[in-house]
């Protein structure tokens, strides 16, 4: 029967499948193509005519082969990888081809017409180029027709290969069988013999095994157990304290609980299936299994392995016996109906490729497999069936009632359509349908749920925060240093990575349990690593993963080599902080921008292809991004001609302020009140820019001085020049002077001029300076006048003392309101460290002076 010889070969794939929880990715192989060893200095066209007449035979071959294994599905599909090669191959031979003739149409048409009669000749060097490459077009012309008729034809026995295998695949799920109780009663009949058959083989085997080979059987199954116990034992004394639920109390955490199901089912599964395979590789080269035996033995230990692992799956997920362990929201009984009806399924799909395999071994009637496959069959889809009823969801805490709750709608839904649909596939005769429908529902359930839990292990690692507390992430802490913040991201990267290993393990199984074969998978990966087309671009994953790598190499280069220069180069050359800036910034774009075109040139892209990206951005520049481009393009002449450098007081506008970051895109510039203003560069091209430090940090500064018109002019000045004298910051050249500079309308006026080295310590010098100047004004007897102004009231009448005293009253509280708020105000604005004297010598407004006359009236 050719369902069940198919069903039977996919058997061990879909049992592989336990090795999604710890073997690595299958690396796929490429296919090695048929080539020809060419001597490359033969002409183009004679190298395409000699690999042509190799693929045309290679092309009949495999047709040939086609005829005769069209029943074979495993064959066809390497037959199938055979044709897609040769397609490929005569592909690029039809590019060569016409890659070459475009050279050739060039260069005649830059060599022009030849000369007409009356015309002076040309050069015989140029007609014999020509009369070359004309006579190599005719020959290339000749060989690509046959090219692109060979690349066609091996194109279209490919869609014939997989004609016939979907042909094949229906032809077998959708087979009719008569299914009445004379045929059953057939079968019953028939499956008495097949039991005393089964008996005799096994009675037989044992004997021969008891006379002969009883001690490769024991070394055989001592070496599995062997090695069995050296993986369980190295599992639990590496991971014990991870797979163990008695290993931690209280209530565990969800992440520990996926963890502890992942590792336990692992290391629990994995050992169970060593010790089969082992045994089996190992009876079978000992040569203690017969060829009756053989296919038996082999399946059985297949089927073993298989129920242990959905045992422990279930057990994992479930948790019948210890709730608090359980990955999903159900109720107790529900953990028990599910997991018992979950491992039951697995049992009877089993159990039917056991017994069909028997069958096939024995050669019983074809009926009995039918009629194995229709019971099974119909015990799945009853208790597919008869799940959609079950109520497994625990109660919310907040329910009164406290009962449990239905599963939702869809899956009881889809559960009953599942099983409605193989009971009555089994009943209309459809057998072969329903048992491949029931091999899916058992073997693809295992493998989602299998995803699931590392869909939610991905998930759980990725929440803020629990990476940090996990052993991988205490140890990353701790090896090197990382924060909080460096830990969340890698959880994010951790859980990202779980999520493509999930998926990267369960969809080929998936496929695998759905009839794919492994070389269609070998051939979807081998064209998705090494290169698919989409329309004319051609994608290669292997080179988009190698020019992400090229840049990150180069990049992490270009930081490190930024840090060298600047730590040991610069910085023993004493070199200015902003030269050091300018020079690693620039450095920085200039290696980003190398990394970058190597990046896209090991990926595979052309970069002649970006001029379309490049007009994109000429128009995106016209539309909207001219002030973009103008800031960057600014950043590069700032950093170019540094008109000022990272340290510098400038003054732009209404900014003032020391720069702190310089990119090519903004500035960044820090307040004396400790903010930072983003300025964009175009800013500092198109305006006047202030620059306090651009040559060096010396300063000017002045204190404006005003003394009574009774004082000693030289008197004064020599007290200030005496003062200024002892502070050590001001420099002693340029040498401090004292300028008169008016006759004030009631003072004499002075301003005290001198220079600092640094101007960060014109503030604390000015300060010291104003007090030590009060208090030897004082010493001295010099006052400083205040402001006077005469006040003239006009009465009309006669004056009523009474009515005068009260508008001076009135004036006098407005003055004195008036001058306590100037006060006020004054008293909340924070200095500037060089800001002028004269700008910041409080503002004398008309009701302080008011309050002033009345105080002296």
């Amino acid at each position: 029967m050719t369902f069940s010889i198919r069903q039977r070969r996919v058997l061990p794939i879909l049992l592989a499948f336990m090795a999604l929880w710890i073997l690595p990715v299958q690396t796929v192989v490429a296919q090695s193509p048929d080539t020809v060893t060419e001597d490359t200095s033969m002409p183009l066209a004679q190298r395409a005519q000699a690999r042509l007449e190799k693929n045309k035979a290679l092309l009949a071959e495999i047709t040939q082969q086609t005829e005769s294994q069209r029943t074979d599905d495993t064959k066809l599909v390497d037959i199938k990888g055979r044709a897609d090669d040769l397609a490929g191959n005569s592909a690029a031979t039809v590019a060569q081809l016409r890659a070459r003739l475009d050279e050739i149409n060039a260069r005649v048409t830059s060599l022009g017409e030849p000369p007409k009669e009356g015309q002076p000749p040309e050069a015989s060097v140029v007609t014999d180029e020509r009369t070359k490459l004309n006579a190599e077009k005719s020959q290339i012309n000749a060989v690509l027709g046959d090219a692109e008729n060979l690349a066609a034809n091996a194109s279209r026995l490919s869609n014939n290969i997989t004609s016939l295998r979907r042909a094949l695949f229906a032809a077998t799920l959708f087979k009719r069988t008569e299914i009445s109780l004379p045929v059953l009663a057939e079968a019953g009949k028939a499956f008495g013999g097949e039991i005393a058959a089964l008996s005799s083989s096994v009675t037989g085997w044992a004997i021969f095994v008891w006379n002969y080979k009883r001690l490769s059987m024991f070394g055989a199954v001592s070496l599995s157990i062997v090695a069995a116990l050296l993986f369980m034992v190295g599992g639990y004394r590496l991971l014990g304290h991870r797979m163990e639920r008695r290993a931690f109390s209280g209530e565990p955490s969800y992440l520990r609980r996926l963890s502890v199901a992942f590792w336990s089912t692992t290391v629990q599964s994995m050992s169970v299936f060593l010790f089969m395979t082992a045994s089996a590789f190992l009876l079978d080269n000992f040569g203690v299994l017969r060829s009756d035996i053989a296919p038996i033995f082999f399946v059985s230990i297949y089927i073993v392995a298989f129920v242990y692992f959905v045992s422990r799956l279930t057990y994992a997920i479930f948790s019948p016996t210890q709730p608090e362990w359980r990955l999903l929201n159900v109720s107790t009984r529900g953990a028990h109906i599910i997991s018992s009806a979950m491992l039951v399924m697995a049992l009877v799909n089993g159990l039917d490729y056991l017994f069909s395999t028997i069958s096939e071994t024995l050669n019983s009637p074809l009926i009995l497999t039918v009629a194995k496959s229709f019971v099974a069959s119909i015990i799945i889809g009853i208790i597919l069936f008869s799940l959609s009823f079950v109520k497994p969801l625990a109660s919310n805490e907040g329910d009164a009632d406290g009962r449990d709750r239905r599963m939702p709608r869809w899956l009881s839904v889809l559960l009953r359509i599942a099983g409605a649909v193989l009971i009555g596939a089994c009943l209309t005769g459809y057998v072969g349908l329903a048992r491949f429908l029931a091999t899916q529902i058992v073997s693809t359930g295992a493998v989602i749920a299998t995803m699931y839990i590392g869909i939610l292990s991905g998930r759980a690692v990725a929440k803020q925060g629990v990476f940090a507390e996990t052993l991988v992430g205490r140890y990353l802490g701790r090896r090197f240093g990382l924060g909080p913040v460096p830990l969340d991201q890698a959880g994010l990267a951790a859980g990202l990575g779980i999520y493509c290993a999930a998926l990267a393990f369960g969809v080929p199984l998936v496929l695998f349990s759905w009839g794919f074969q492994p070389g269609d998978i070998e051939s979807w990966a081998y064209r998705l690593l090494t290169g698919f087309s989409i329309g004319k671009t051609s994608i290669s994953l292997i080179s988009i993963i190698t020019g992400i790598l090229v840049f990150v190499t180069g990049y992490v280069i270009t930081r490190w080599f930024q840090k060298w220069l600047d730590r040991n180069v610069m910085a023993r050359g004493q070199v200015d902080a902003g030269v050091r800036n300018s020079v690693g910034t620039g450095i920085g774009y200039l290696g980003i921008v190398v990394a970058a075109i190597f990046g896209i040139s090991s990926a595979g892209l052309d970069l002649s292809s970006l001029a379309l990206v490049a007009s994109a951005l000429s128009v995106g520049i016209g539309f909207g991004l001219q002030n973009i481009v103008s800031n960057f393009v600014s950043g590069l002449i700032l950093l170019v001609e540094r008109p000022f450098k990272v340290g510098d007081w400038v003054v732009t506008g209404a900014v003032e302020g020391t720069v702190k970051r310089l990119s090519v895109r903004a500035t960044e510039i820090e307040t004396f009140r400790g903010q930072s203003i983003i300025v964009p560069n175009s800013e500092f091209i198109n305006s006047s820019v202030g620059n306090w430090t651009h040559r060096n940090r010396i300063q000017r500064a002045e204190i404006p001085v005003s003394v009574a018109y009774e004082t000693d002019p030289q008197k004064v000045m020599d007290i200030l020049l005496e003062l200024v004298k002892k502070q050590p910051p001001v420099l002693r050249n340029p040498e401090p002077h004292v300028e008169f500079l008016r006759f004030g309308d009631f003072s004499l006026d002075f301003e005290l001029r001198f220079h600092l080295a640094d101007l960060n310590h014109g503030l604390t010098v000015k300060n010291s300076l104003r007090m030590e100047i009060l208090k030897r004004f004082r010493e001295e007897g010099i006052n400083i006048p205040m402001p006077q102004r005469n006040l003239n009231i006009h009465m009309e009448g006669e004056t009523n003392p009474q009515v005068l005293a009260a508008l001076l009253a009135e004036e006098g509280e407005k003055a004195v309101a008036s001058h306590t708020a100037a006060a006020a105000a004054r008293s909340q604005e924070a200095p500037k460290p060089a800001e002028d004297e004269a700008a910041s010598k409080p503002a004398e407004d008309e009701g302080s002076r008011s309050s002033v006359r009345n105080r002296r009236g």
